[in-house]
């Protein structure tokens, strides 16, 4: 029956594909109408149309398609194309018009026919391949039945064949397999019951991803058998113990805050992901995190504060015993620095499991892909949130202590342990600005005060120094100080600065940065700072000779051993004479004061190291030392000066004293409120002790305290220029740093020129020039013979030169007296000599030619004797004197242009010399001291 259904359909199918063919599809592919010409009433017709649209061009044939109207295209099978069109025609008909639309039906149908055959004979090949399809199709069927006539045969022969025993046998089977299934599950349950012990023993254990995994086990075995109303129960417990197992994850990931562990910590993360909250859990430890810092350093903050609980943490760190301070900071930097070392564990762990093979490939699981990405967002994002709440507990500990009355040596502890965590904060690329602040805060307040007592204190050390050498090796430098040791190696790098392109230099002092790995791996803290260990100095003489002040003059039984065994070692020229009881020193001249304003810098320094924001301010400190130091040195030993010429004050330091006078001193026009309030910065002008005599001619009006205060000021001097690369390194990035050049350029450049005017009040008083000028006045210049013999106030002042040079070495067996000084003292006094040579001169009403070659025999002399006993080739300011007398041979009509050029002269001695020389011309006289007054003004 089904072979003969399927053999009509395909009758029926062949038929209607016969059908359409006949009817619809030319023989030959081409329509009928195509192979029959029309007849003649239709040519006629053709013809016509033809005629009336010979002026139009051809339509192609896709826009004739496009002309059709949509409702030709319309599938309903009730369209009548006929009655449509009939429709459209007008009332009343004309041929013509309807002879256009039968055109145009005509064209649209043999367009439509054109294309309906083209897309017949594309799709042949495939209407083909379908129908041997449906052959194959056809075949297939009679298989199937073949198949099912198979099946219902031998589905009767097992009806007829079966019996009721074997129908007994499956239903036993049936029965024996629901009971194998019933004792299975209550195995389950008794399971289920004892897995609530082990989960207990797993929990105790921190076994956390084995008691997760086997928890979870049991709550899927509880759905699968809930139909059990013990099951419903055990549900319950499954769902306590698991709170439980939660609770204690979140506490062990608490301890994870301050002690890291990277098994257990694992083991949390491995339970987690079991969980499947890895995502709220990195939650939570952020949170734990800030908890913790928090509870930390209130913890820590109050064991030293004490008091009230209750207390804001702001208020516990106001009452923290300054005694205690710099404990507790080292505790809460230590306490902090275990949660900060935690955190960057972590955030190690987890790069390490992004780094493992396993977690490079490709993960199919989404929802794991995305936990990864957002675990390792909220570390990276959360890390500056850490820091920055650590930051805010240190800032808030340090904005809210008195640190004004603390030991120096403590406040450099402090800055020490601040820096520290600064690089730390550095070398994880985090800029602490609240606590860079707060720090620069302190440390400006600390250091305002701390200045203006040291700064006090250092007027007090000039007003009590007696100016004595304080005995130091030859090699002393400022740097050998136990103050300069931990600048060291910042020094020694700023030297290889120095040699280098300054755009290779870094911000930071040190050459090597905080290695955090080793404190990391090692548990160690690197907040364990201590102060320096305490060293001796190795800066003072160490011979077998008694030092004045400092040894016994009696015996050399006081001295160690160690000293004698140090002086057989030294060189046979570096021993003196024990008889004398004195000792000449060969180093540098270096008085106590000068030791004190060095070993301040280099406390100065060492907190400009560990805060460079205050550097600045500190250099600037640095700098009203030395110039404290400079004033007082020309104040104290220029007082008794008895020349005032400007010419013995170089440009420099005339604008260095008048600068540090004006910026340093307290003027007496200065009221007490703006002594107190405005000029914190500045000290009352120091008054010389009155154990320094200025007045022994004997030991040339204490040319010895003289000599040693500025020589000290100029080693002084020499110690700040070394330092300079490191200050201007420490302010380099500073748009204030122009002050530091100023001082180079101005102050210390001036400070050799301090010798000038200080060893001139020496040499003003050693000669008394007013009996030198007395003398001369006696001399009669009027002589008509050239003398062979020089004149007594020659004599007299040779006497004097040869005193001074005889109390001058016995000045240098006590001070080192090296060429620069002696020559120094030297060229005052030849300054001193030949200004008064030309005084006296000047004095000469008149002057002969015999008595113009006397001055010039005169001074030759007084050059000869005078370069002989001092060494000093050729006699300085000769020229003052030599072209002086020069001038009384000049012609009159010279004379005017010599005067306008040498404006070194005054206009007294210039007048004298014009008197001298215009004797006979009282016109020429006249014009020429007129000429010299109004020259004046410029000399």
């Amino acid at each position: 029956m089904q072979s003969e259904i399927m053999e009509d359909l395909k009758f029926k199918f062949l038929g209607l594909i016969n059908k359409q063919n006949t009817t619809k599809v030319p023989l030959m592919g081409l329509n009928p109408d195509l192979l029959n010409p029309p007849d003649s009433q239709k040519c006629e017709d053709l013809r016509s149309e033809a005629g009336q649209s010979t002026e139009s061009e051809p339509v192609p044939d896709q826009d004739i398609l496009e002309s059709i109207e949509d409702i030709y295209f319309n599938t309903n099978g009730g369209f009548d194309s006929s009655r449509y069109e009939l429709e459209k025609l007008p009332t009343i008909l004309h041929s013509k018009e309807i002879e256009k639309r039968h055109k145009k039906l005509k064209q649209q149908y043999q367009v439509v026919s054109k294309k309906v055959l083209q897309l017949i004979l594309q799709k042949q090949s495939a209407c083909k391949a379908e129908f041997d399809k449906i052959l194959q199709l056809q075949e297939q069927l009679q298989d199937v039945l073949e198949i099912c006539r198979m099946g219902r045969t031998d589905l009767q022969l097992a009806k007829t064949q079966f019996t009721t025993a074997s129908l007994g046998i499956l239903a036993n089977y049936q029965r024996r397999q629901v009971v194998e299934e019933l004792l299975n599950s209550l195995n389950t349950i008794k399971t289920l019951q004892r897995t609530g012990d082990r989960l207990q023993e797993l929990l105790n254990e921190g076994n956390f991803p084995g008691a997760i995994s086997l928890l979870l086990e049991c709550q899927s075995a509880a759905q699968t058998y809930k139909h059990f109303h013990c099951i419903n129960a055990l549900s319950g417990k499954l769902q306590d113990i698991l709170e439980q197992a939660e609770r204690a994850l979140d506490s062990t990931l608490f301890d994870m805050c301050t002690k890291f562990d990277v098994v257990v910590y694992s083991s949390i993360q491995e339970a987690y992901t079991l969980l499947g909250k890895t995502q709220s859990a990195i939650d939570q430890l952020h949170m734990h995190f800030s908890v913790v810092i928090h509870n930390t350093a209130f913890a820590v903050i109050h064991s030293y504060a004490g008091g009230d609980v209750k207390r804001q943490y702001k208020q516990l760190c106001q009452d923290v015993p300054r005694e205690k301070y710099i404990i507790c900071l080292t505790e809460l930097c230590k306490s902090l620095w275990t949660i900060l070392s935690s955190y960057y564990l972590v955030v190690n762990w987890h790069n390490a499991q992004e780094d493992k093979p396993e977690c490079k490939s490709d993960i199919k699981n989404l929802e794991a892909t995305f936990s990864k990405q957002y675990i390792k967002q909220k570390l990276e994002n959360s890390m500056a949130r850490v820091w920055h709440d650590v930051e805010m507990k240190i800032s808030v500990y340090l904005t809210n202590a008195d640190l004004t009355d603390i030991k120096f040596e403590q406040f450099v502890q402090v800055l020490g342990i601040v820096n520290r965590l600064m690089e730390i904060g550095e070398e994880l690329c985090f800029k602490l600005e609240n606590l860079q602040e707060s720090i620069r805060k302190q440390s400006l307040s600390y250091f305002s005060h701390y200045h203006a007592s040291r700064l006090d204190e250092l007027r007090i050390f000039l007003e009590n120094d007696g100016w004595e050498l304080c005995p130091v090796k030859s090699n002393f430098m400022a740097t050998q100080l136990l103050e300069f040791r931990s600048l060291k190696p910042s020094l020694n790098n700023c030297k290889t600065w120095n040699s280098l392109d300054s755009s290779n230099l870094s911000d930071s002092d040190n050459s090597t940065g905080i290695d955090l790995q080793k404190y990391l791996e090692g548990g160690s803290s690197p907040f364990t700072i201590g102060l320096d260990d305490t060293v001796d100095e190795d800066i003072l003489v160490n011979d077998d000779v008694n030092l004045p002040g400092y040894f016994s003059d009696e015996s050399d039984d006081d001295i160690p051993d160690e000293l004698k065994h140090e002086y057989v070692d030294e060189s046979d020229h570096a021993r003196v004479n024990k008889k004398k009881g004195k000792l000449k020193q060969s180093g540098p001249m270096v008085t106590n004061t000068t030791l004190s304003i060095l070993r301040v810098c280099g406390k100065y320094l060492q907190m400009s190291r560990l805060l460079r924001s205050i550097a600045v301010t500190v250099i600037q400190s640095m700098i009203q030392f030395f110039e404290l130091c400079f004033y007082t040195v020309h104040l104290f030993f220029t007082s008794d000066l008895q020349i005032n010429s400007d010419s013995l004050y170089s440009p420099k330091l005339k604008l260095s004293l008048t600068r540090i006078r004006e910026s340093l001193i307290i003027s007496e026009n200065d009221t007490i409120e703006e002594n107190s309030n405005g000029n914190c910065d500045k000290v009352r002008q120091p008054q010389l002790s009155s154990i320094v005599n200025l007045s022994q001619p004997e030991k040339l009006h204490g040319l010895t305290e003289r000599i040693v205060a500025v020589e000290s000021l100029i080693f002084l001097g020499q110690q700040y220029e070394g330092l300079r690369p490191y200050l201007e390194h420490l302010i380099s990035n500073s748009p204030q740093r122009g002050f530091l050049h100023q001082f180079y350029m101005q102050t210390i450049a001036s400070t050799a020129d301090l010798r000038k005017p200080v060893y001139m009040a020496v040499a003003s008083q050693a000669f008394d020039v007013a009996n030198i000028l007395n003398l001369m006045n006696k001399v009669n210049w009027e002589v008509t013979d050239v003398m062979s013999q020089h004149s007594n106030y020659i004599d007299a002042l040779i006497q004097e030169i040869c005193t001074l040079n005889e109390r001058l070495n016995i000045i240098g067996t006590y001070i080192p007296l090296n060429v620069d000084i002696c020559n120094a003292v030297w060229e005052n006094v030849a300054h001193l000599i030949t200004h008064t040579l030309v005084e006296g001169f000047s004095n000469a009403k008149k002057c002969s030619n015999g008595g113009r070659a006397l001055m010039q025999l005169d001074f030759t002399q007084l050059k000869s004797k005078f370069e002989k006993m001092t060494s000093l080739r050729p006699m300085p300011h000769r020229e003052y004197v030599e072209l002086y007398i020069k001038a009384y041979y000049l012609p009159e009509n010279s004379f005017e242009e010599w005067i306008k050029e040498h404006k070194e002269y005054s206009v007294k001695h210039l007048v004298g010399l014009i008197s001298a020389t215009c004797q006979n011309n009282k016109k020429t006289r006249q014009r020429l001291i007129a000429l010299a007054e109004e020259q004046r003004s410029s000399r």
